[in-house]
């Protein structure tokens, strides 16, 4: 319960216990990601479906984009603007490490974040809120799943700050650990569809591993902020793909739909 806790503590704003103290703390809360990446995925999905009342479907999905950013203080979203800024700004391995400790955001990471917000909202608008019941959740976990995997499978670029913490003392048991929660979270909510998904979100976060060992010497902590909101992007797209072409078979749909029928 303490490594939930922290893993609550540390990736939201809600306060739960006073968050992780040492690298082997923070270690153990790692598993308990996807898992509390479900929970803010369940939020994000309770304020779209509640908007959908009031609100066309592209303003009921930014607001609720926006609420899950709010839920998480942008944790994630720094990390990606941070990164597209090295990798695209940055020429050799010096440059890009300078880049990446720059707490100003500059252009490429102002378009990373923005396209991230785009296609995050515009994919939640595309489906029906029991289809995001499902797949809001399900995105949210495997994105978490795919930067915990990063983590045991590529080096720390040094050994300071969170990205070395994390890669330092994480275990390989509780790093499988941590990707079968999403997996599992994933399935359960997708069905087939989460196959397709979790490939996706694992080539581009291998992808982005592979890059950042290639530029940094290994992954940080915002890399693994970039892995999330690549993963998250991805899964949901996947959603919206199979919602198009009539291959959508959500378990969890598909109860809401025979509930509904029903009452």
């Amino acid at each position: 319960m303490r490594g939930f806790l922290g893993a609550v503590s540390f990736l939201t704003r809600v306060p739960a216990g006073g968050g992780v103290r040492g690298a082997e703390e923070l270690a153990g809360s790692v598993p308990w990601f996807p898992v509390v990446g479900a929970g803010v995925g369940l939020a994000v999905a309770g304020v779209y479906a509640g908007a959908s009342q009031l609100l066309p479907p592209l303003p009921a999905a930014t607001l609720a984009v926006v609420a899950g950013i709010c839920l998480t203080g942008a944790f994630h979203e720094d990390g990606l603007g941070d990164t597209a800024d090295a990798f695209a700004g940055g020429w050799d391995r010096d440059g890009t490490v300078r880049i990446l400790k720059d707490p100003r955001l500059g252009t490429f990471g102002v378009l990373a974040v923005a396209a991230s917000l785009l296609l995050r909202a515009g994919a939640v608008a595309a489906l029906a809120p029991a289809a995001a019941l499902a797949a809001l959740p399900a995105a949210h976990a495997l994105s978490r799943a795919a930067a915990v995997g990063v983590m045991t499978s590529f080096p720390a670029a040094g050994e300071t700050g969170l990205g070395a913490s994390y890669v330092l003392a994480l275990s390989r048991r509780r790093a499988l650990a941590g990707v079968a929660a999403g997996l599992a979270v994933a399935l359960a909510l997708l069905g087939v569809v989460a196959v397709a998904a979790a490939a996706a979100a694992t080539l581009a976060a291998a992808l982005l591993g592979r890059l950042a060992v290639r530029r940094l010497g290994g992954v940080s902590g915002d890399v693994l902020g970039a892995v999330q909101q690549l993963g998250e992007m991805l899964v949901l797209l996947a959603a919206v793909a199979a919602v198009t072409t009539g291959k959508w078979q959500s378990p969890v749909s598909s109860l809401l739909a025979l509930v509904s029928g029903s009452a």
